[in-house]
């Protein structure tokens, strides 16, 4: 199994429920293709560092997964480029060290979570 990562951002102007239903969108394309997702973050709005479409903020959004073959990841970029919603997207394989580094910054994650509650 191979170790990948997505982030994609969404346009600006999408409701709550939209941004959620997009998301479940490509997780769910994940899942059907036989991978499994290891994480799925929603990192929120954040400002572009240029304009994209003349969209200055956009929504952030992180799918960590395991898979078998590329042919998913064939699958899941053209999915995001035919979708209106997407404006920027990036597949990423992650090696050994990148793995260990998520688990680690994963585990910070919630760590900073369960301080605050």
């Amino acid at each position: 199994m191979k170790n990948y990562e997505t982030v994609f951002i969404l346009t600006p102007v999408l409701s709550e429920a939209q941004i959620k239903e997009a998301v479940g969108k490509y997780v769910d394309l994940i899942k059907g293709k036989g991978a499994k997702i290891v994480s799925e973050e929603n990192w929120g709005l954040k400002k572009l560092a240029y304009p994209i479409q003349k969209k200055s903020t956009g929504f952030y959004n992180l799918i960590e997964f395991t898979a078998e073959n590329g042919q998913l990841i064939a699958d899941l970029e053209l999915a995001l480029k035919r979708d209106e919603k997407i404006l920027r997207f990036l597949t990423v394989k992650l090696d050994k060290h990148a793995v260990a580094w998520a688990k680690t910054r994963r585990e910070n994650l919630k760590a900073k979570a369960k301080a605050k509650a």
